[in-house]
């Protein structure tokens, strides 16, 4: 339970809004994830404003994407938490798949929580989000950071957005070391759905 509830106040800190918030969450994604550039920090914030990438409209089709990602990844290469918040809003969450691995969610709530999620949550326009993220990245920039890239993946994010896109990758580097694997979910599904799963003592291997 210890792991769990440490990440619960992890999203309960990160749900503050404006510069301090800001601030706070930039500061714990560095510290977890010391090889992270700002595609990555990026990445967080805008699946907390956006929530998940695209609609989902085949079921099929993601039921059997995340079965093929379960079959073909190692156990040890999952990182160690269930859930973290997106980004300083904590409006929507990751769910890594080691809470499947781990027998505490199947296969099937997750995936409906993610489908749910990505196709009911009302997602703003990218013009809204990237007033957003100027809003942001100008927090980031005060906080001196030194990022690899930054300047180059700062002018790569605003010629994306200036195209009318948002969505990216998770950084070459990022993917190499922390192998994320995980799902999006709005918090408040999270919250009425896998939480209560999450925190069984009956269940959970902690």
């Amino acid at each position: 339970m210890r792991r769990f509830l440490l990440l619960s106040l992890t999203l309960l800190c990160c749900t503050a809004a404006g510069a301090k918030g800001v601030r706070d969450f930039v500061s714990q994604q560095l510290e977890m994830y010391p090889q992270a550039r700002l595609l990555d920090i990026y990445k967080s914030c805008f699946q907390d404003y956006m929530g998940a990438e695209h609609l989902v409209a085949d079921r099929e089709s993601a039921k059997a994407y995340l079965a093929e990602e379960l079959r073909t990844t190692s156990n040890e290469s999952l990182m160690a938490w269930y859930i973290e918040p997106c980004g300083p809003r904590g409006k929507h969450v990751r769910v890594s798949l080691k809470a499947i691995r781990d027998n505490l969610v199947t296969e099937d709530a997750l995936l409906e929580a993610f489908i749910r999620s990505a196709n009911t949550t009302k997602r703003p326009s990218v013009r809204s989000w990237q007033r957003r993220w100027h809003k942001i990245i100008g927090t980031i920039d005060q906080m001196n950071l030194s990022l690899p890239r930054y300047d180059e993946d700062k002018q790569f994010i605003d010629s994306l957005l200036t195209e009318g896109k948002y969505a990216i990758s998770h950084s070459p580097e990022y993917r190499e070391t922390y192998h994320p694997h995980y799902r999006i979910v709005e918090r408040k599904i999270y919250e009425r759905e896998l939480k209560p799963l999450l925190e069984s003592k009956d269940k959970h291997p902690y």
